[in-house]
């Protein structure tokens, strides 16, 4: 089987190395030294995911991922930083990254994230062909809503949310179980990703005013479609 192809961006060689020598055996993986070299790379490459340090010269991670979300907006982005206020990971996720390790982390912890995206990625065939959301067409498939006039693409955690919410409408969906079916875990960084996503799916769907995406204060949420 063809290995999934990982393009890295990091300036520190040492880690560098050391995660580039632990993930080749799994995967074939491509590391650049600073966000210009990889952002030329991933113009020219098909790339399965991406593993992006913030701090680097010519482009930072943030920048870098700005510019790959606006060629690409399905392929999977893991921020892996020593920058762990808050702040910096909101930011992140903002920007469309779906994921955000802080260093250091294990290698087994990267993998485990890595693979939990690629899977992902991969299962076209376990989604439904489309479903009507207001006036657009969700198709899961291809993380697309369209209407007769336009066509919105999602990143793939606001797609695997919609998803969540359709599967389970009109019903009270708790925090720890929306946070353990998209992102595996429940801990206070998801949470508070998940508050991110869920307000970015309500922006993509403000003028649908049938669709309600409920916040029920100490509990979860609700999707519903009047």
């Amino acid at each position: 089987m063809e290995k999934s192809k990982i393009l890295y961006a990091e300036d520190d060689e040492t880690i560098a190395f050391l995660i580039q020598d632990s993930l080749e055996n799994h995967y074939n993986i491509s590391c650049y030294r600073d966000g210009k070299s990889a952002l030329e790379a991933f113009n020219k490459e098909a790339f399965d995911i991406c593993l992006l340090d913030i701090m680097m010269p010519e482009l930072n991670g943030f920048e870098l991922a700005e510019r790959i979300r606006e060629k690409n907006t399905e392929i999977p982005i893991i921020f892996i930083s020593a920058k762990a206020l808050k702040e910096d990971r909101i930011k992140g996720l903002k920007i469309g990254a779906d994921d955000y390790l802080v260093k250091p982390f294990s290698i087994e912890e990267l993998i485990l994230k890595i693979e939990v995206f690629l899977r992902r990625s991969k299962k076209t065939n376990a989604f439904p062909s489309k479903f009507k959301v207001g006036k657009y067409t969700f198709d899961p498939k291809n993380y697309t809503l369209q209407d007769a006039q336009n066509m919105i693409t999602l990143t793939q955690r606001e797609s695997d949310l919609l998803f969540y919410f359709i599967s389970n409408k009109n019903t009270v969906l708790k925090r720890q179980d929306i946070l353990k079916a998209i992102w595996g875990d429940d801990d206070y960084f998801m949470g508070r990703s998940l508050d991110v996503f869920i307000s970015r799916l309500r922006k993509v769907l403000a003028e649908e005013e049938n669709i309600v995406i409920e916040n029920l204060h100490g509990i979860g949420f609700r999707f519903s479609e009047k």
